[in-house]
């Protein structure tokens, strides 16, 4: 099977040649802050290398050093243990397409990645080469940012009394038909890649071999022809690097995108009546996203594909549950209830009902698995288990629950309520729980987490420590002309756009971030606080309200 008559674009960029050298000092804190993971392909535990790390680090400078220096990524290096691992509880295990292939790489291996990782990203981010809607694998990016981004534009179409087809596309074994020659052209012409860098990643891609381990079993070993290795550092950046023309397909259609990794999203709003056109419109653009796909060795998967039309429930409430169909081919994706969306459930209505139902239902299965176990925890233990568990999903992505009603807040209250009561051993109708919760174990409630989530946000944007299509949603009021002379433009005050629902644009970032921000007092509106110190007073802050 050839590769396909695809011509990479070129641009005009800057380059980079030479790898920088790796110091020993370097090489310690890498190896210092490595996870403690051992592959069957290790000659020693990692353990002992951390801890050997002063003796050993001159020499694995040496050897790093050697293959920078040459373009030569070292073969034994390139052998990979794989072991599927089910894509989803509950999977048919009988399925090959419900496990995900991991690669299992040595300790050694990994940490030559995380070496040149740093320097191409540093390489990228300098000069502005990263894909401005892709926000996984990047720093100030995760999914979190990414969900808070799709929602706020779907928060203020509906604003506008606007509707939103949301697709969510999704991709058949995206990491393993990756082509190795169209990314290695694709690094040259459009990410400025040459030189010894380029045969570097030349040499890190060829000759790769992999065996699968499962069931005590060890298969014969395989030759990898094309793919880059989940499981390893640079492979899901370079996937990202692969895809970046994504964006300017869905640009060319006039089509909103935002990418994690291999979740794409596409969205556009429209008024009611031409809901019909508009998903003609998205149609033509997955249509030549596809093509784009099947040119580059990558393939849709339409029977995971979704569809969401999003707006008011009121109106023509049928419209926006059951609108018009989206057709793939000869496959037809009907319109969903909601959608889940990097972990975060999006109705149709826009409501936060079933989020945080499924939030409280997978916070109570766990706090029930803790209780059991309780016993035999001593309490920073059992803290550390329910931060891990529980409370760590009542605060996900909980910017979008800003403007929710006391109804949604006061259930994940009752999810903290039963934690603490985990926590420190206490029963139902025992009193005293708001002292536990204050004053033994120093929680917010969720309202004011909600609060402390979004101010932290904001002074992340302020400080440059967030991605860029969240920072051009906190706007200083000495931006504007017209606003430089009021007293708000010498308090450190955000510009909040006027909206026109309360049900929906108060509830996006673009606004209840900003409103958040202002309500703090001067103080604290003072973005060159550090991070830390910003936390701290916040908190204490949100505290002093009760």
């Amino acid at each position: 099977m050839t590769t396909p008559a695809y011509d990479v674009p070129s641009r005009s960029t800057p380059t980079l040649d030479n790898w920088t050298p790796v110091t020993t000092d370097e090489l310690e804190k890498l190896i210092g802050c490595a996870p403690c993971k051992t592959c069957q392909l290790d000659p020693v535990p990692t353990w002992l290398v951390k801890n050997m790390k002063t003796l050993l680090s001159p020499f694995v400078t040496l050897l790093f050093n050697k293959s920078l220096a040459g373009g030569c990524f070292p073969s034994d290096f390139k052998k990979a243990v794989v072991r599927p691992l089910l894509k989803k509880a509950g999977s048919d295990t009988s399925q090959m397409k419900n496990y995900r292939p991991v690669s299992n790489l040595s300790f050694l291996s990994k940490l030559l990645e995380r070496v040149v990782q740093k320097r191409l990203q540093e390489f990228l981010d300098s000069n502005n080469l990263m894909p401005l809607t892709q926000s996984a694998y990047r720093q100030y990016h995760s999914t979190e940012t990414a969900v808070t981004k799709v929602y706020n534009d779907l928060l203020l179409a509906a604003d506008e009394g606007d509707v939103s087809a949301l697709c969510l596309l999704d991709l058949t074994a995206a990491f393993d038909t990756v082509d190795h020659d169209l990314l290695m052209l694709r690094l040259e012409r459009q990410f400025g890649l040459r030189g010894v860098v380029l045969q570097w990643f030349s040499s890190y891609l060829s000759d790769r071999t992999f065996q699968v381990v499962f069931g005590g079993s060890t298969s014969s070993v395989v030759i990898i022809v094309c793919s880059v290795p989940q499981g390893s550092v640079l492979g899901p950046r370079l996937f990202i690097l692969y895809t970046a023309d994504l964006a300017d397909v869905a640009a060319a259609h006039d089509v909103n995108i935002h990418s994690y990794a291999d979740d794409t999203q596409l969205y556009l709003q429209c008024q009611r009546r031409d809901m019909t056109t508009t998903i003609q419109r998205l149609e033509i653009c997955i249509s030549d996203v596809s093509h784009w796909m099947a040119a580059n060795r990558l393939k849709l998967n339409a029977d995971k594909t979704e569809l969401l039309w999003a707006g008011s429930k009121y109106g023509s409430a049928s419209l926006v549950g059951s609108g018009p169909p989206l057709r793939l081919g000869d496959e037809t994706i009907t319109a969903s209830d909601h959608v889940r969306l990097l972990g975060v459930t999006i109705s149709s209505d826009l409501s936060t009902d079933k989020h945080v139902s499924h939030t409280s239902s997978a916070c109570f299965y766990w706090l029930r698995q803790i209780r059991r176990i309780r016993r035999s925890l001593d309490t920073e233990s059992a803290k550390t288990l329910v931060h891990a568990f529980v409370s760590s999903r009542v605060d996900g992505c909980n910017a979008m629950l800003a403007g929710s009603s006391k109804a949604s807040t006061d259930r994940l209250q009752r999810v903290l309520n039963a934690a603490a009561r985990v926590v420190s051993g206490t029963h139902k109708f025992d009193r005293g729980l708001t002292h536990l919760l204050h004053s033994e174990l120093h929680w917010l409630d969720v309202p004011q987490r909600i609060q402390f989530k979004l101010g932290v946000t904001v002074h992340r944007c302020l400080r440059g420590n967030a991605p860029q299509y969240l920072v051009d949603c906190c706007k200083s009021t000495t931006d504007a002309v017209s606003r430089q002379r009021l007293r708000s433009a010498s308090r450190r005050q955000l510009i909040v756009p006027r909206h026109r629902r309360t049900n929906f644009g108060r509830r996006a970032f673009t606004v209840a971030g900003p409103t958040a921000w202002n309500s703090l007092p001067d103080y604290l509106r003072d973005p060159s606080l550090s991070e830390d110190t910003f936390r701290r007073l916040l908190k204490t802050y949100l505290f002093a309200l009760y």
